[in-house]
């Protein structure tokens, strides 16, 4: 066995006997029974959550053998159907299905296969609505969250909020209208009045999702929301992180794999996905050069800093893996695959937006080089559309009196 020995109060040490009654078994124990790479590193992480939950010694022994039903025959990272695992888990005291799925979605293992808590959200969110648009604001949502021949699926935050937003809308015309076909552009423009700035262009954003939505089904005859103008970030305002937003993010940078993520997104202003995707043979430190997303730039001191403590880390930890992207988990480490596209957020930067510490690069950029949208796209191998937005923005702040360039950023 390698490393140093998991801690925990909960379990009592005695011998290497793992037939002892589960209350004296240890981690280091169950750690010697796995026979497979995947049954050690989710053991290893039954283990910290076990420390992290409170977990009794019988519960963690009777999570591990669970595991070991469940992972049986699984050699790759394929994920687990959920319904594999209530399956295979016997109904015994300590082996509960809840905390097995816990350990394999903290492995990024787990698929749920079962109904999704967002299509009872769905259906309980849309039943609060007069009768008349139920149904077809429930389709609505179903296709944006399953996609469909013009549509691409999106996230369950995004049918939250879009949501959120029409509610309050549909409310209000349920007391003279009672179906979408009904909805006139007056209507549309009564309810956008009060609105301004990022809220009205969000608003705008839901509404035409949902018109749209309808025109294409036939669910009514015009869109009235076709006359609406502005596009995308016509009415977003880009402002630069505040200094309370900056210590956030400083205080959240305590892992090595937290700080290269933050100097990649608040140095080179790399996307969340290229982060992921970035590979050794991407990275020419001799030279102090780095390719994102096939875009290859000077590598700066301190990205410089975090790649070699977050490549010192990798090795030690995972010395024999074959994957040779720069990001590993615990999972990943045992294929050639990316991390997830959750795990930035889920595993490494919880509450921190790594999005938007991107977007505050480029801003900071754009206010320190005159606004000038040729050299953002050539830093920032970012398109026209997209630089002009910037640009405008930093010409705003700019010229704004209160609208002073902070003089930090994060590093």
């Amino acid at each position: 066995m390698t490393g140093h020995p998991h801690k925990d109060a909960g379990f009592r040490m005695v011998g290497p006997d793992v037939t002892r009654p589960a209350e004296h078994v240890t981690p280091e124990m169950l750690i010697q029974r796995c026979d497979t790479p995947l049954l050690l590193a989710a053991t290893r992480c039954a283990i910290d959550l076990a420390e992290a939950r409170g977990w009794s010694a019988a519960t963690a022994t009777g999570v591990f053998y669970g595991l070991k039903a469940v992972l049986d025959g699984n050699t790759d990272d394929d994920p687990v159907p959920l319904s594999q695992v209530r399956q295979r888990v016997r109904p015994r005291s300590h082996s509960s299905a809840t905390k097995i799925a816990e350990v394999l979605a903290e492995l990024e293992l787990l698929h749920d296969d079962t109904t999704a808590a967002i299509r009872t959200w769905i259906d309980r969110r849309t039943g609060e609505l007069p009768a008349g648009f139920r149904r077809n604001v429930g389709a609505w949502l179903v296709v944006l969250l399953d996609g469909d021949a013009r549509t691409r699926p999106r996230s369950h935050t995004t049918l939250r909020v879009h949501f959120g937003i029409v509610r309050p809308f549909i409310d209000c015309w349920a007391a003279t209208r009672s179906h979408l076909r009904e909805i006139t552009s007056g209507d549309i423009d009564t309810v956008l009045e009060p609105l301004h700035g990022h809220r009205r262009y969000n608003a705008i954003t839901a509404l035409r999702s949902l018109f749209r939505f309808a025109k294409r089904r036939g669910l009514t005859f015009a869109d009235p929301t076709r006359h609406l103008s502005g596009g995308r970030g016509t009415e977003r305002t880009l402002l630069p992180m505040t200094a309370e937003e900056i210590q956030a993010v400083q205080q959240a940078a305590v892992t090595p794999a937290q700080r290269l993520a933050i100097a990649l997104a608040a140095v080179h202003a790399a996307h969340p996905k290229a982060i992921r995707e970035l590979t050794l043979d991407d990275i020419d430190l001799p030279n102090r050069r780095i390719t994102l997303a096939g875009h290859r730039q000077r590598l700066g001191e301190p990205t410089h800093n975090a790649l070699l403590a977050w490549l010192g880390y990798r090795r030690a930890t995972w010395p024999d893996t074959a994957n040779r992207h720069v990001l590993v988990s615990r999972i990943s480490a045992l294929g050639t695959r990316p991390v997830s596209p959750d795990y930035l957020d889920k595993h490494q930067l919880r509450g921190i937006c790594l999005e938007h510490i991107r977007r505050d690069r480029i801003l900071h950029e754009a206010l320190a080089t005159g606004a000038d949208p040729l050299h953002l796209s050539l830093v920032f191998n970012i398109d026209h559309t997209n630089a002009m937005a910037y640009a405008n923005a930093a010409r705003n702040l700019l010229s704004s009196p209160a609208g002073q360039a902070p003089s930090r950023r994060p590093e």
